[in-house]
Formats: structure tokens, C-alpha cells, sequence
């Protein structure tokens, strides 16, 4: 939480000089009762002590006046607030490796699938782009809020061998930009990148490709897909085959995921994968925005009043 004006918090000093105001008033008042009084009267007189509760009323009291200075300082704080347009990018890595079964029936199949569950979640007014990652990467289909086009493109993905990442950064950060003057696309709001993490190939690293999307303000969410054990199998000559371990590059998806602001998953289960993709459109469903919240400590002042009050009159019946 920011102050726009920080020394209104001056204030707070007249808090606890009122207390102890109070406190020296109400050791005043019991001595002059006790000098006026004959003390084994009174309980004959009151049926009961207020004992403790003689506090609370001047306690609520004093919260309302701290809470009418704080808010005197105009304070501001940052507020998750749901969006009401935005542009998510689906990059989708379709290189060799996504072939391997050890997310059933395949790494690439089992992305392809839970992203209708993504697509589900995420609004209807939200436009949906579709990148694939391969030697090089490619847009599948531009930013659409029509999800029926958006499904065909994510199955019409075909395997390919390389994992240009750090060109498919690039790609998927900057989708959008010149659509904006022309039709009025949202540029990328996030931009969520599913692959096994290994880079193969292109003309960007992925150290100068997140360098990119952090400049353009577009966060990488990425989410590692597979086991160690995860292997794939490569025809040789002479009908021979080869298995290849392709083990998930979790470390380059971390890279990716700090880097840009995103957050980092992994999925080792096509059920992990989907509820990944759950977690992921609740989240870009809202973004966080910086508001003045001067009205919520009033409010607050205000019931801490009422309370007050309330309290004294149905209690004491009179008013603090």
C-alpha cells in the first residue's frame, strides 16, 4: 500500500494522546466517586460494574479516528479487478519430443486436448491466438474471440522437428501489435507456453527473447510438459529404430516464467496438465490494478461510529 500524502499520518499522534486523556478522565471520575459515596451501598444501588466493557466503546471510538487519518492520506493499494477485454496467446510446442507417451496418449496430444478446457474458462470476449513452435514458429490462427476457430487451429498442430523458443517468444509477445490500428485487437495480455523446455534451433536465444516480452510488458506463463523418463523413437537406415531420452528442460521454462513476470507449472499427467490450465484461465480472467482505497478506511470510520454507538446506548444507555 502507497500514501499519497504521507505526513497526514501526523494525525496518529492525537490517537494516543486522547487515550490517555480518557484513561486519566476515568481514574478521576472512580476517585471522586469513591470520596462521595459509600462504597458498601453501592451494590445496592448498581446491579452490576461496567467493569471492562467501559472500554470498548472509547476503543471503537479511537479505531474510527485512525481509520479517518489513514484515510486523510489518501492511500492506494494494488486490487485484483476482472478484465474486461484481453488477448491470450497459446503457444504450443509441436517439435519431436512432444511425440513421447509418457503423458498419455502423447505430450503434444495431451496439450491440445486440455486446451479446450482452457478455452472453456477463459470469457467469451477474451480474443484467443494459437502459435506453434516448431523449427520455426508459426501463428496458427491471429487473435479471435470465435473459439470454434481457435479448436480446428490447435488441431490442425503438426508434428515438426526443432524448438525455435526464443523465436516463438518474440512471435507470440508481439501478436497483436499491428492488428491494434487496423481492427482493434488487444495486444497480448499473457502469453501461456506449453512445452518439454528443450530449445532447438532459431535465431533468437531465449535470454534476448525475454528480454523482448518483459519490455513489451507481456508475461510468459509456461508449463513443463513430461517425466525423465519421457522417450521418443527415431527410424534408422535399415529399419532399425532409435529411442531417445527427452527428458523436460524445466530449467529454461523457469528462465522463461521469472523472467517475464509469468508463472511456471509442471505437468507430468494429462489431469495435472488440465487442471494447470484451470488454475491459468481463472487467473488471466483478472488483472491487478492500483486504486485509491481512501473510501473503503471511511466506511470503515463510519461503522466503527455506529458501532460505537450501538454499543453505549443499548449497554449503558447513553452515548459514549
Amino acid at each position: 500500500m502507497s500514501l499519497e500524502y504521507p505526513l497526514a499520518l501526523l494525525g496518529l499522534v492525537v490517537v494516543p494522546v486522547l487515550a490517555w486523556l480518557w484513561l486519566v478522565q476515568d481514574r478521576r471520575r472512580r476517585r471522586s466517586a469513591a470520596v462521595f459515596s459509600n462504597l458498601a451501598l453501592i451494590p445496592n444501588i448498581v446491579d452490576r460494574s461496567p467493569g471492562r466493557l467501559r472500554f470498548v466503546a472509547p476503543a471503537l471510538l479511537l479505531l474510527a479516528l485512525t481509520a479517518l487519518v489513514v484515510g486523510f492520506s489518501r492511500p492506494h493499494a494494488n486490487i485484483t479487478v476482472p478484465r474486461h477485454e484481453a488477448t491470450v496467446v497459446l503457444a504450443i510446442d509441436t517439435s519431436r519430443s512432444m511425440q513421447a507417451t509418457d503423458i498419455a496418449p502423447t505430450r503434444m496430444i495431451a496439450a491440445e486436448r486440455a486446451a479446450d478446457t482452457f478455452l472453456e474458462n477463459v470469457p467469451s470476449e477474451y480474443a484467443v491466438a494459437v502459435v506453434g513452435i516448431g523449427s520455426r514458429p508459426y501463428v496458427a490462427v491471429p487473435p479471435t474471440t470465435d473459439r470454434s476457430i481457435v479448436k480446428q487451429a490447435i488441431r490442425d498442430l503438426t508434428p515438426g522437428e526443432g524448438t525455435a523458443m526464443g523465436d516463438a517468444i518474440v512471435l507470440a509477445a508481439k501478436l497483436g501489435q499491428k492488428q491494434r490500428s487496423i481492427d482493434g485487437v488487444v495486444p497480448p495480455e499473457s502469453v501461456l507456453l506449453l512445452s518439454d523446455g528443450a530449445p532447438d534451433g532459431g535465431k533468437t536465444s531465449v535470454a534476448v527473447a525475454v528480454k523482448r516480452a518483459k519490455k513489451l510488458h507481456v508475461p510468459i506463463s509456461t508449463v513443463a510438459l513430461g517425466t525423465p523418463a519421457g522417450i521418443v523413437h527415431a527410424k534408422l537406415v535399415g529399419g532399425y529404430t532409435e529411442q531417445i531420452r527427452v527428458p523436460p528442460s524445466i530449467g529454461t521454462l523457469q528462465l522463461i516464467a521469472k523472467g517475464t513476470g509469468g508463472d511456471f507449472f509442471t505437468a507430468r499427467s494429462a489431469k495435472a496438465l488440465d487442471e494447470v490450465y484451470r488454475h491459468l484461465a481463472t487467473r488471466i480472467g483478472h488483472r491487478s490494478e492500483n486504486r485509491e482505497i481512501t473510501d473503503a478506511f471511511v466506511g470503515a470510520a463510519l461503522l466503527l461510529l455506529v458501532a460505537a454507538g450501538a454499543f453505549s446506548v443499548l449497554r449503558f444507555r447513553r452515548l459514549p
